[in-house]
């Protein structure tokens, strides 16, 4: 603060003024370090990643086969079940003692209802382990 000024009415009042000029040039320092040290915190290194084909995982013995078609009808290893009985072969599954591990294939314009259903199902009846099955694509590399 400062105790002077040329107006001789106010005497020695001291000033009420806030300077703002030190306060905006710490302001542009800080500004100007932000910027030279931001782009340095990006962790993200980019490369190039090998692109390489995968051979089909071989299916163990211990698995079941649970279809669903487009029309959401259940098949378990190719025999139909309805809703009620594949809850209770879900459930006789995983009182097995090596748990057999569950194969979800689902037709492609199955609606989303019917596999969440199922996964719940298997869920519920104590599965622990679900893959999705599906057909490799062909035309990538």
């Amino acid at each position: 603060m400062t105790f002077g000024s040329f107006d001789r009415s106010g005497g020695s009042a001291p000033m009420a003024e806030i300077n703002m000029i030190p306060l905006i040039d710490v302001m542009l320092v800080l500004l100007v370090i932000f910027m030279i040290t931001a782009p340095l915190l990006t962790n993200a290194v980019k490369i190039e990643l090998p692109r390489a084909s995968s051979q089909p995982n071989p299916t163990r013995p211990e698995h079941i086969q649970v279809t669903i078609d487009s029309a959401s009808a259940l098949y378990w290893n190719g025999e139909r079940l309805d809703r009620a009985a594949m809850r209770a072969r879900l459930a006789q599954a995983s009182r097995q003692a090596p748990q057999p591990e569950l194969h979800l294939r689902a037709d492609k314009a199955t609606p989303y209802q019917a596999v969440a259903e199922v996964m719940a199902d298997a869920a519920k009846g104590g599965l622990k382990r679900i893959g999705f099955v599906s057909n490799p694509d062909e035309g990538r590399q």
